[in-house]
């Protein structure tokens, strides 16, 4: 094989590589932030382990809690935004004890709540009182 084949072929091999991954990191930047979240809280769901959590407070689209893995005090929020329907409109009703799930391999990426699993308490339902009887 010639010399000028030869860099032809290595020219367009290296051509080939660079516009995929320009493809590639293109794909990376335009995945849409919701979506990204979405994944990252189901795979949180699925594979993560139960802690403790305390909800030390909110703001409308957060929520503030603290927890500790393996003598590891954590602090965090949740963006709850899309959730905001799986939570009571009184959100100081939260405060207090919580479950969370974490990633063992990274016990900073957790969660309190997702579209399948919540573990904030549920607000205590109302007594009703049965009249007559």
């Amino acid at each position: 094989m010639s010399f000028q084949i030869e860099w032809a072929a290595l020219c367009g091999s290296a051509l080939l590589l660079i516009v995929l991954a320009i493809l590639i990191v293109r794909k990376a930047v335009r995945k849409d932030p919701e979506k990204r979240e979405l994944r990252r809280r189901a795979l949180v769901n699925r594979s993560g382990r139960l802690g403790d959590a305390l909800v030390t407070g909110f703001t409308e689209t957060l929520l503030h809690y603290t927890y500790a893995v393996n003598g590891v005090q954590y602090s965090a929020s949740q963006e709850i935004a899309a959730l905001r329907g799986r939570l009571p409109s009184d959100l100081d009703l939260l405060v207090g004890a919580a479950r969370i799930k974490y990633l063992v391999k990274n016990p900073a990426n957790s969660i309190l709540l997702c579209e399948e699993w919540s573990g904030l308490r549920a607000p205590e339902p109302h007594s009703v009182a049965v009249a007559g009887g």
